[in-house]
C-alpha cells in the first residue's frame, strides 16, 4: 500500500504543479509588489522518523513575522498571526494557494499529500513533553492536509488533533487517502480557514 499512495502523491503532486504555476506566477508578482521579498516562505519541519526538513509554503504574512510569533501557540498564535497576515496573504489563506509549494516537499519525498501536519522542532519537543505518545505521528510522511484538518476547527486541542492523527496512521488505505483529499477540496472550494496545528505561516 505504501507504494500506491506514494506513486499518488507524485501523481498528484505533478499535476497541480503544473495546472497551478500560471497562478503561482501571478501570486509572486502580486506579493512582490504588494509587500516585497520573500515571496515563498520556508521553515524546518520535523518530519518521518524524525528527520527535519525544509517546508515551502507561499509567504502570506508581513515579513520577519515568524521572529514575532516564535514563541506562541495555539490560540494566542492564531490571535497574533491574524494581525501579521497581508491583503495578499489573507485572500491566499482562504484559497489555499499558499500551500501550494509544499507539492515541491511532496516530490522530494519529505511530505505526502495526506498526513499528519509537520510541526516545528521546538513544539514539538514539548508536545512530547506533555504528551508522551506524540511521536508516534513520525511513523509516517507529514501531509499537505491531514485527517484532522478535514474534522476539527483550529484552536481544538492537541490531544484532539493527535487523536484524528492516529486514527488515520491506523486506518490508512487508499479509501481513506482519496476521501480527505476530497474532503480538503471541498473545505478549499468553500473557503473554509485551514485549521492547522497552530504553527506560523
Amino acid at each position: 500500500m505504501d507504494a500506491v499512495l506514494r506513486a499518488l502523491d507524485v501523481a498528484i503532486a505533478s499535476i497541480v504543479l503544473l495546472i497551478s504555476a500560471p497562478i503561482l506566477a501571478v501570486v509572486a508578482l502580486a506579493i512582490l509588489l504588494t509587500s516585497g521579498r520573500p515571496i515563498l516562505y520556508k521553515g524546518v519541519r520535523i518530519g518521518q522518523a524524525g528527520r527535519f526538513f525544509w517546508m515551502y509554503k507561499v509567504r502570506t504574512l508581513a515579513p520577519d513575522a515568524e521572529s514575532r510569533l516564535g514563541p506562541f501557540q495555539e490560540a494566542e498564535l492564531s490571535r497574533r498571526t491574524e494581525a501579521e497576515v497581508t491583503r495578499v496573504g489573507r485572500l491566499l489563506r482562504r484559497t489555499h494557494v499558499d500551500e501550494i509549494p509544499q507539492l515541491w516537499n511532496v516530490l522530494r519525498g519529505e511530505m505526502s499529500m495526506v498526513g499528519p501536519r509537520p510541526v516545528r522542532p521546538a513544539f514539538f519537543s514539548q508536545l512530547c513533553e506533555e504528551i508522551p505518545q506524540y511521536w508516534q505521528r513520525l511513523v509516517v510522511r507529514p501531509g499537505v492536509t491531514g485527517f484532522a484538518q478535514t474534522r476539527i476547527i483550529r484552536d481544538e486541542s492537541w490531544n484532539n488533533k493527535l487523536a484524528h492523527d492516529m486514527e488515520y496512521i491506523a486506518d490508512r488505505s487508499i479509501g481513506l487517502y482519496l476521501h480527505v483529499l476530497g474532503a480538503t477540496v471541498v473545505k478549499a472550494v468553500r473557503g473554509d480557514p485551514a485549521p492547522g496545528p497552530g504553527t506560523v505561516d
